[in-house]
Protein backbone atom coordinates (compact mmCIF):
# COMPACT_ATOMS: atom_id res chain seq x y z
CA UNK A 1 0.00 0.00 0.00
CA UNK A 2 1.53 3.25 -0.77
CA UNK A 3 1.42 6.40 1.39
CA UNK A 4 -1.30 8.05 -0.90
CA UNK A 5 -3.67 4.98 -1.08
CA UNK A 6 -3.38 4.38 3.56
CA UNK A 7 -6.50 5.68 5.73
CA UNK A 8 -5.84 7.60 8.56
CA UNK A 9 -5.05 5.10 10.78
CA UNK A 10 -2.61 3.43 8.61
CA UNK A 11 -0.96 6.69 7.94
CA UNK A 12 -0.50 7.49 11.41
CA UNK A 13 0.57 3.88 12.14
CA UNK A 14 2.98 4.69 9.34
CA UNK A 15 4.29 7.77 11.39
CA UNK A 16 4.73 5.81 14.46
CA UNK A 17 6.91 3.12 12.68
CA UNK A 18 8.75 6.10 10.69
CA UNK A 19 9.72 7.41 14.54
CA UNK A 20 10.34 4.17 16.20
CA UNK A 21 12.99 3.36 13.70
CA UNK A 22 14.89 6.66 14.25
CA UNK A 23 14.69 6.48 17.77
CA UNK A 24 16.42 3.24 17.21
CA UNK A 25 18.90 4.96 15.29
CA UNK A 26 19.47 7.24 17.68
CA UNK A 27 20.34 4.69 20.31
CA UNK A 28 23.05 3.08 18.15
CA UNK A 29 24.59 6.11 17.43
CA UNK A 30 27.82 7.38 18.75
CA UNK A 31 28.68 10.82 16.95
CA UNK A 32 27.18 13.86 18.42
CA UNK A 33 26.34 15.02 15.22
CA UNK A 34 24.84 12.00 13.93
CA UNK A 35 22.93 12.04 17.15
CA UNK A 36 21.77 15.80 16.28
CA UNK A 37 20.47 14.83 13.25
CA UNK A 38 18.49 12.12 14.57
CA UNK A 39 17.16 13.89 17.66
CA UNK A 40 16.14 16.80 15.27
CA UNK A 41 14.38 14.49 12.90
CA UNK A 42 12.58 12.69 15.58
CA UNK A 43 11.38 15.75 16.64
CA UNK A 44 10.44 17.31 13.13
CA UNK A 45 8.68 14.17 12.60
CA UNK A 46 6.94 14.69 15.79
CA UNK A 47 5.73 18.17 15.47
CA UNK A 48 4.27 17.40 12.08
CA UNK A 49 2.18 14.04 13.16
CA UNK A 50 0.97 15.79 16.45
CA UNK A 51 -0.27 18.89 13.99
CA UNK A 52 -2.32 16.32 11.67
CA UNK A 53 -3.71 14.21 14.67
CA UNK A 54 -4.62 17.26 16.87
CA UNK A 55 -5.46 19.51 14.03
CA UNK A 56 -7.83 17.04 11.98
CA UNK A 57 -8.11 13.63 13.32
CA UNK A 58 -8.69 14.20 17.34
CA UNK A 59 -11.28 16.43 16.33
CA UNK A 60 -13.40 14.20 14.46
CA UNK A 61 -12.66 11.88 17.23
CA UNK A 62 -14.38 14.02 19.84
CA UNK A 63 -17.64 13.01 20.56
CA UNK A 64 -16.92 9.15 19.26
CA UNK A 65 -14.50 8.10 21.65
CA UNK A 66 -14.07 7.26 25.10
CA UNK A 67 -13.37 11.35 25.73
CA UNK A 68 -10.38 10.49 28.87
CA UNK A 69 -8.30 8.71 26.29
CA UNK A 70 -8.96 11.80 24.04
CA UNK A 71 -7.87 14.13 26.26
CA UNK A 72 -4.73 12.17 27.72
CA UNK A 73 -3.69 12.20 23.81
CA UNK A 74 -3.50 15.48 24.30
CA UNK A 75 -2.05 16.22 27.78
CA UNK A 76 0.80 13.67 26.22
CA UNK A 77 1.60 15.88 23.01
CA UNK A 78 1.79 18.55 25.30
CA UNK A 79 4.15 16.75 27.68
CA UNK A 80 5.85 15.53 24.47
CA UNK A 81 6.22 19.21 22.53
CA UNK A 82 7.86 20.54 26.01
CA UNK A 83 11.06 17.80 25.58
CA UNK A 84 10.50 18.55 21.67
CA UNK A 85 11.43 21.83 22.05
CA UNK A 86 13.84 21.52 24.89
CA UNK A 87 16.16 18.86 22.67
CA UNK A 88 15.93 21.25 19.91
CA UNK A 89 17.46 24.18 21.55
CA UNK A 90 20.08 22.54 22.88
CA UNK A 91 23.18 20.02 22.06
CA UNK A 92 24.34 16.16 22.42
CA UNK A 93 27.53 17.72 24.42
CA UNK A 94 24.77 19.37 27.11
CA UNK A 95 24.49 17.79 30.15
CA UNK A 96 20.97 15.40 30.17
CA UNK A 97 20.47 15.64 25.99
CA UNK A 98 20.50 11.73 25.55
CA UNK A 99 18.35 11.36 28.82
CA UNK A 100 15.56 13.62 27.23
CA UNK A 101 15.58 11.99 23.76
CA UNK A 102 15.64 8.61 25.53
CA UNK A 103 12.69 9.87 27.48
CA UNK A 104 10.17 11.65 24.83
CA UNK A 105 11.46 7.69 23.06
CA UNK A 106 10.09 6.33 26.38
CA UNK A 107 7.00 8.93 26.30
CA UNK A 108 5.91 8.32 22.29
CA UNK A 109 5.98 4.49 22.82
CA UNK A 110 3.23 4.80 25.48
CA UNK A 111 1.53 7.33 23.29
CA UNK A 112 1.39 4.90 20.27
CA UNK A 113 0.22 1.89 22.75
CA UNK A 114 -2.41 3.92 24.01
CA UNK A 115 -3.18 4.91 20.27
CA UNK A 116 -3.05 1.72 18.89
CA UNK A 117 -4.30 -0.99 20.99
CA UNK A 118 -6.27 -3.72 19.30
CA UNK A 119 -9.87 -3.51 20.93
CA UNK A 120 -9.75 0.13 23.22
CA UNK A 121 -7.25 2.04 21.68
CA UNK A 122 -8.00 5.41 20.06
CA UNK A 123 -7.83 3.74 16.54
CA UNK A 124 -9.82 1.00 17.37
CA UNK A 125 -12.79 3.18 18.81
CA UNK A 126 -12.06 5.51 16.02
CA UNK A 127 -12.90 2.85 13.25
CA UNK A 128 -16.05 1.22 15.22
CA UNK A 129 -17.77 4.56 15.37
CA UNK A 130 -17.50 4.59 11.67
CA UNK A 131 -15.27 7.79 10.78
CA UNK A 132 -14.46 8.44 7.47
CA UNK A 133 -10.74 7.49 7.73
CA UNK A 134 -10.34 7.90 3.78
CA UNK A 135 -11.57 11.69 4.32
CA UNK A 136 -9.72 12.27 6.89
CA UNK A 137 -6.52 10.89 5.35
CA UNK A 138 -6.83 13.13 2.92
CA UNK A 139 -7.29 15.95 4.95
CA UNK A 140 -3.92 14.80 7.11
CA UNK A 141 -1.82 14.26 3.86
CA UNK A 142 -2.41 17.85 2.51
CA UNK A 143 -1.99 19.46 6.15
CA UNK A 144 1.02 17.59 6.69
CA UNK A 145 2.83 18.84 3.36
CA UNK A 146 1.83 22.56 5.25
CA UNK A 147 2.92 21.54 8.35
CA UNK A 148 6.60 20.23 7.47
CA UNK A 149 7.42 23.71 6.10
CA UNK A 150 5.97 25.02 8.91
CA UNK A 151 8.39 23.47 11.86
CA UNK A 152 11.26 22.86 8.67
CA UNK A 153 11.56 26.73 9.31
CA UNK A 154 12.26 26.45 13.06
CA UNK A 155 8.39 27.16 14.52
CA UNK A 156 8.36 25.68 17.63
CA UNK A 157 5.75 23.19 18.95
CA UNK A 158 3.17 24.63 20.94
CA UNK A 159 1.37 23.06 23.61
CA UNK A 160 -2.42 23.46 23.81
CA UNK A 161 -3.39 21.44 27.26
CA UNK A 162 -0.36 23.76 29.40
CA UNK A 163 -0.57 26.96 31.22
CA UNK A 164 -0.80 29.46 28.48
CA UNK A 165 -2.30 27.33 25.50
CA UNK A 166 -5.39 26.97 23.57
CA UNK A 167 -7.56 24.64 25.71
CA UNK A 168 -10.63 25.18 23.73
CA UNK A 169 -9.05 24.36 20.44
CA UNK A 170 -8.26 20.94 22.27
CA UNK A 171 -11.90 20.36 23.06
CA UNK A 172 -13.38 21.13 19.90
CA UNK A 173 -15.15 18.52 17.60
CA UNK A 174 -14.24 20.72 14.47
CA UNK A 175 -11.22 20.34 12.50
CA UNK A 176 -8.90 23.74 12.67
CA UNK A 177 -9.00 25.51 9.05
CA UNK A 178 -6.19 24.17 7.11
CA UNK A 179 -3.08 25.97 7.54
CA UNK A 180 -4.91 28.00 10.38
CA UNK A 181 -3.25 27.86 14.27
CA UNK A 182 -4.85 27.23 17.21
CA UNK A 183 -4.84 30.07 18.97
CA UNK A 184 -3.03 30.92 22.01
Amino acid sequence: MTYEEMDAVALLKADHRKVEDIFAAFEKATSSSKKQKLAHEACLELKVHTTIEEEIFYPACRGQIEEDLLNEAYVEHDSAKLLINEIEAASPEDDFYDAKVKVLSEMIEHHVEEEEKRAEGMFAQARAAGLDMDKLADDMRARKMTAMEDFQSGKPAEPRTLQGGDEESAMSDEPLAPGAAPTA
